[in-house]
């Protein structure tokens, strides 16, 4: 037997007349047996609607009863819009972004040029294989060359690349 169970046979033991207060007609009999009880009254008029004199005249601030009260949409009251998520960001301090003044440059100037000298050019191995498939071979062996003197390691590769090159 679990715990819920046990306290079930608990409450039915102390009140054998517990009553289920989910049907307006449970409320009704519970009202003709206790006229005094308000809250009742306040628990009727909120599930039907129909209007109750007693409850009007004995109590008239039971309209601000929580027993009276709208339902709440939670998902309303958790919801921020757009503009109440960035004013929440940018009320954070530590959370606003800065350029550096110490990188020398400043913030006004956009660079849309990368940033290469005359003698720099761009030399990869896809490169020189793009300008050997469209018959530019001595552009490739040139490419090939230069990645031979930045990769000594890799010459005897790229020498054979060189020689293959050649003969095309």
């Amino acid at each position: 037997m679990n715990v819920q169970s046990k306290t079930s046979a608990r409450t039915a033991a102390l009140f054998p007349d517990t009553v289920d207060l989910s049907s307006p007609d449970a409320l009704k009999s519970l009202i003709a047996q206790y006229e005094w009880f308000l809250p009742l009254r306040t628990m009727l008029h909120t599930r039907t609607g129909a209007d109750d004199s007693r409850l009007k005249l004995l109590a008239p601030w039971r309209n601000e009863s929580t027993l009276s009260a709208a339902d709440i949409d939670i998902d309303q009251l958790s919801y921020i819009s757009n503009e109440e998520l960035i004013d929440r960001f940018l009320k954070e301090e530590d959370l606003r972004i800065v350029a550096d003044e110490d990188d020398g440059t400043t913030p006004n100037e956009v660079q849309l040029d990368p940033d290469l000298e005359e003698e720099e050019e761009l030399v990869s191995e896809q490169l020189a294989e793009i300008y050997l498939c469209q018959g530019l071979s001595d552009k490739a062996t040139a490419i090939y060359r230069k990645l031979s003197l930045l990769n000594p390691e890799k010459s005897v590769y790229f020498a054979e690349l060189i020689d293959k090159a050649e003969k095309k």
